[in-house]
């Protein structure tokens, strides 16, 4: 049993936060949707007025505050995505302990978050995703921590991490009626869980306190300059947001269904041209040994569940279909497989749920597993970080399938 998780958590949190730190800064221009949120973030640094006004606010005033604290420059708008990248690593750790009690799988969760390409990408890009999943991962931590030990301020910090999840993108609210019916369906299994809180009172609580916390974060929007926030406002404002959120777009060249995420049809392109004096790439793409294992491992812990009844297999398993099945229902004319960024994470807590369950005939596929996704890391390596590149067509050296260019 892991007795002191804490000193390996932080530990593992300098570790990863320094792997993020290396070349920050490259390329030195904006890259992908940098384009629209360093700009709202200039825009929230001076308080001229509303930008970027169909995302909330939180994500572009933690980009704004690296830039307040380290200038208008790539490092200063990417410094706080890092922080986010690390914060979902260490999240992912801290869950996987709490549902196994062991160090191995914990650290394995780990590290195969790491290896798994999307949060190293997403964690030095100045985008609104890592911010909202930094959030989303830390409840899911603390709501494995309730569960255990209970608590009503514990069970209130879960609610207001969801706000501030969904705070940074809307893609989160779903997480918390997700939320409301885990407590719910674990609380009638097992009375013993969340030990102190009931059922109605813990609903009404994850309520309010995670609309409350959403809305306290347009407080700075009431000192803009131009066309402050006003309280008569407010909703307006989010059913503005709403539009803009469901409005028909034109066809884009990377766009994908939601069905191709996990297979790893279409991946994106965040960056290719020359760039800092070289040819440039930037490939957003989950490590394929991760992506394609980890749906057999949703496979095996829906089917582990169905015999067992372990709870655990089912959280797993639930986790990584539920943030997929949000996109098959929500009304948005154009998928991009950045969508699939939280899948992309929780796949990997599916992969080790698995794993652990198995543990006695499953000896050593931890090991080969982290060893093949690891050698595929430095693999990619060049279009994960930006990396100079021999010429223009380098990217055929990476891209196994036609539809990867």
């Amino acid at each position: 049993m892991l007795r002191r998780p804490l000193p390996l958590a932080i530990l593992l949190f300098i570790l990863v936060e320094t792997l993020f730190l290396i070349r920050l800064s490259v390329p030195h221009q904006p890259v992908f949707d940098e384009t629209h949120y360093v700009p709202a973030a200039r825009a929230l640094v001076a308080l001229s007025g509303p930008a970027n006004v169909e995302h909330p606010l939180l994500a572009k005033w933690l980009i704004a505050l690296g830039m307040r604290l380290f200038g208008d420059t790539p490092f200063g708008w990417r410094i706080m995505s890092t922080l986010a990248g690390s914060t979902t690593i260490v999240a992912v750790f801290a869950t996987t302990w709490l549902m196994t009690g062991r160090r191995r799988p914990s650290l394995l969760a780990a590290a195969l978050t790491l290896l798994g390409f999307t949060v190293y990408i997403q964690a030095r890009i100045a985008m609104l995703d890592g911010f909202m999943l930094a959030f989303l991962t830390a409840a899911i931590a603390m709501a494995g921590w309730t569960l255990r030990r209970g608590g009503w301020w514990r069970w209130g910090i879960v609610a207001m991490l969801l706000g501030c999840a969904v705070a940074c993108k809307w893609l989160a609210a779903p997480y918390v009626a997700f939320a409301a019916a885990a407590f719910v369906i674990f609380k009638r299994e097992d009375p013993r869980c969340f030990p102190g809180l009931t059922i109605i009172p813990a609903l009404a609580i994850l309520g309010i306190v995670s609309v409350a916390t959403y809305f306290l974060t347009f407080a700075p929007a009431f000192f803009y300059a131009s066309e402050p926030m006003t309280l008569a406002r407010m909703l307006p404002v989010q059913l503005d947001m709403y539009e803009r959120q469901t409005q028909v777009l034109p066809p884009h060249t990377y766009q994908s269904s939601w069905w191709t995420w996990p297979l790893l049809i279409r991946p994106i392109w965040y960056l290719y041209e020359p760039a800092d004096g070289a040819q440039r790439g930037i490939l957003l793409l989950g490590n394929p040994a991760i992506m394609w294992t980890g749906l057999v491992a949703v496979a095996a812990c829906w089917w582990g569940w169905i015999k067992s009844g372990s709870p655990r297999l089912f959280a797993a398993g639930s986790l990584w279909i539920g943030s997929l099945a949000i996109w098959a229902a929500i009304p948005k004319s154009l998928g991009f497989y950045y969508y699939y960024y939280p899948s992309s994470v929780f796949i990997v807590i599916a992969i080790v749920a698995a794993l652990d369950h198995w543990r006695a005939r499953t000896r050593g596929w931890d090991v080969a597993l982290l060893a093949i996704a690891a050698g595929l890391a430095v693999y990619f390596y060049p279009v994960l970080s930006a990396q100079a590149l021999p010429d223009a067509g380098a990217f055929r050296h990476w891209t196994w399938f036609s539809t990867w260019v």
